[in-house]
């Protein structure tokens, strides 16, 4: 008897009609921007260039350029068929559930955004030294203070969506505003000739920069690994094309809860069908060209910025951990220059910027991860369908956030670097995106109506991230038997064995 359960073939329905408008459909590009102004942005693309200067910020920006191309064929499928991509996968292949199952858990299950928020959060409330050696000045405490919040979000209000959304948009609009109020501080035309030049710098990498870091890098500007899937959930969500459907999901902790289908749609090829998905199309072109192409492309080069001016020109390359609190306290003094005061201000509104980076991304993460695997679980395996999608979402959330505590603890005793979990995620989050870009290309060419399949600079764009990812993928696999784990492992080997 096989574990998976039968997956229904697409079942025939109109593709519904757009009625709102572009304003009154935002949501889902922001909630992604939320995730993509995460640890990239605000700690290692600025560490990058503290050490480096700014010759490299051109693979930040085709970074996200490249991403921008991976969401529309993501969002395509949700919107022409009401199903995740994950779902699209296992019409593929079987095994495609279990693997993007592990794919999540080994990228994101150590709580590196969730320390870091939990740090910026301390260095903004009582400082970073405070109640040194102690418990109550501890990374764990603090982590899963912040744990507790996200804890709060998600199962508070009766729809899960609507919270996250408006949190993640709160959040993103302190950020952004933020970064903007330092930039014009510490601004100069030299600064911003450096930054410009950078940009157009293409195929530069500093000599001592290993290629590994410069794909972490790279998968980090945006938002990288398998959270570019999460776009899939929040269309849903806003009822977004065929995702209109699918019933929302809801809070199993706030009273009864809708059965939400499996599989999702297909419409007939008619012209009326063609019109309602491209009216669709153009919306996700437009959320994801104004929110996570622009804005993110406009924080990102912000942050850069803001390490470049105020870390680089000093010759500052912070230590572990210390990035956020090290660049408050030199906007502390760019501030100052209109008094004591003003300096406060200035370190506090860097240090609230860094807090809703984090948190914004920390949040995103334990939402959509949860999604992902509840949703991977729900769909492919026999007997899951005996409990609502919501429960397994509010079981996989919880048991997340119990054991992002327990690691952080671990971790804080083993005294593991917060940014070496943080370059864990990005490194296989990389793999992930050599496995799916291609996949999301096929599954639209060979499942989509003819109408809604992709065009011509579609294909070739998904084509260029789909040979960038396989080929840094293979050159890490590579690296790591050569110079990494290989000779780490022989060594062990030798040791315990021969």
């Amino acid at each position: 008897m096989s574990v998976f359960a039968p997956l229904d073939p697409l079942k025939p329905a109109d593709m519904p009609e757009r009625k709102g408008s572009f304003w009154q459909l935002v949501g889902p590009g922001a909630v992604l921007v939320g995730l993509s102004i995460g640890a990239g942005e605000i700690i290692i693309w600025p560490r990058v260039v503290a050490q480096h200067g700014a010759g490299m910020v051109w693979a930040a920006v085709i970074g996200v350029v490249l991403q921008l191309w991976i969401n529309f064929e993501i969002g395509r499928w949700t919107i022409a068929t009401g199903e995740t991509a994950y779902t699209g996968f296992s019409r593929i292949w079987r095994g495609f559930g279990p693997l993007f199952i592990l794919l999540n858990v080994l990228a994101w299950l150590a709580p590196g955004w969730a320390q870091a928020s939990g740090s910026a959060a301390k260095a903004l409330l009582v400082g970073p030294s405070f109640a040194a050696g102690t418990i109550w000045g501890s990374r764990t405490l603090w982590t899963c203070l912040t744990f507790g919040v996200v804890w709060l979000l998600l199962f508070g209000p009766k729809m899960i969506y609507n919270t996250v959304e408006k949190s993640i948009e709160l959040m993103v609009l302190t950020v952004t505003g933020g970064l903007i109020v330092v930039a014009c501080v510490v601004g100069t035309a030299a600064t911003w000739q450096e930054l410009g030049a950078g940009i157009i710098n293409v195929g530069y990498k500093a000599p001592d920069f290993p290629i590994k870091e410069l794909f972490i890098a790279l998968v980090f500007a945006g938002a990288g690994g398998t959270s570019n899937l999460f776009y899939c959930f929040y269309l849903r969500d806003k009822n977004i094309g065929m995702g209109a459907l699918i019933p929302d999901m809801q809070n199993p902790l706030r009273g009864r809860t809708e059965s939400i289908p499996s599989t999702g749609f297909a419409y007939e090829d008619t012209p009326e069908n063609a019109a309602k998905f491209k009216s669709w199309f153009r919306y996700l072109c437009g959320d994801q060209v104004l929110f996570f192409w622009f804005l993110n492309t406009f924080t990102l080069l912000l942050f850069i910025f803001g390490a470049l001016a105020v870390l680089h020109s000093k010759g500052i390359v912070p230590a572990d951990n210390t990035l956020i609190w090290d660049e408050s306290e030199i906007l502390r003094g760019a501030f100052g220059q209109w008094g004591e005061a003003w300096g406060w201000v200035g370190q506090r509104l860097f240090l609230l910027v860094g807090v809703a980076t984090l948190f914004s991304t920390q949040l995103a993460i334990v939402d959509g991860v949860s999604r992902s695997i509840a949703d991977i679980i729900y769909t492919n395996f026999a007997g899951a369908r005996r409990r609502e999608l919501s429960w397994w979402y509010a079981v996989i959330a919880m048991s997340w956030i119990v054991v992002g505590c327990l690691i952080t603890a671990v971790t804080e005793i083993c005294d593991i670097k917060q940014l070496g979990v943080l370059f864990n995620a990005a490194y296989m989050g990389g793999f992930a995106m050599a496995i799916y870009v291609p996949l999301t290309l096929y599954m639209n060419l060979k499942f989509l109506p003819k109408s809604a399949r992709p065009g011509a600079a579609h294909i070739v764009m998904s084509v260029l991230a789909s040979v960038l990812y396989i080929g840094f993928s293979i050159y890490c696999i590579w690296w790591e038997v050569k110079w990494g784990v290989g000779p780490q492992l022989w060594q062990w080997i030798e040791r315990r064995i021969l």
